[in-house]
């Protein structure tokens, strides 16, 4: 009866904990929203860059990919968050290439080429190469890799509010998804003893963290608030 009542307690932290990293997650995929309705309204892509919408599009593929059951089971929510997280990035990519000029347009065609056909090596790879035992870990490295590097990329926005002063180009509200979504996430993992998901999330963490201190030391003295967020996220 004890096991029974901690299995079921356990189960229900861990749902909950996935649900709450899906709903932050969201706040995550909604935040470029704002950009797009500018490029929509000026039917221009302006100086705006569409390399973070594709790089965000293959992370959320991998750890789709990843969360799936035959790769890592009993994880369903991960790949719950990823596919809308993929479904966002590749509205926001088919938007970009409608406004974008020519040279821009077949650029970018090109690179979603490139990340489709990436990710059908790695599905490839996983299913036909590897041994099943051997699928998690061969995933979930790519998908760790893969969400370090996009957790590490809000650091040059870091580097600009330090030597700026001003919390102009860091939202707050992007920061905070950025961090309940991590945080979420990390006690997911924890709770399913899966080092893939914590150790990333782990380090969303603490950068969630770093950003809202800095933002609560320099909001003080900062008025603007950028309603363009400079790096569009997606998440685990």
């Amino acid at each position: 009866m004890i096991s029974s009542g901690f299995d079921s307690t356990h189960g229900i932290l861990c749902n909950a904990a996935g649900i709450a990293g899906n709903i932050f997650a969201f706040g995550l995929f909604i935040s470029p929203i704002p950009t797009f309705r500018r490029i929509i309204r000026n039917r221009s892509i302006e100086q705006f860059s569409g390399l973070p919408y594709i790089y965000a599009l293959l992370n959320c593929l991998i750890t789709l990919w990843y969360g799936l059951p035959m790769i890592s089971p009993g994880i369903i929510l991960v790949a719950t968050v990823n596919s809308i997280g993929a479904t966002f990035q590749l509205i926001y990519i088919i938007i970009f290439i409608i406004y974008a000029e020519n040279v821009k347009k077949v650029k970018m065609v090109g690179l979603l080429a490139v990340v489709v056909g990436v990710f059908a090596v790695i599905v490839f790879v996983s299913v036909r190469v590897m041994h099943p035992s051997m699928r998690q870990v061969f995933v979930g490295s790519l998908s760790v890799a893969s969400l370090i590097s996009m957790f590490a990329s809000p650091l040059f926005v870091i580097n600009i509010v330090i030597r700026t002063r001003s919390v102009e180009f860091m939202p707050f509200y992007l920061s905070l998804s950025t961090f309940l979504m991590s945080i979420s996430f990390f006690a997911y993992g924890v709770l399913k003893h899966d080092l893939f998901i914590y150790v990333p999330n782990g380090v969303g963490t603490v950068l969630g963290i770093v950003q809202l201190a800095l933002y609560a030391y320099y909001s003080r003295g900062s008025r603007e608030v950028s309603r363009e967020p400079l790096i569009p996220s997606c998440s685990r």
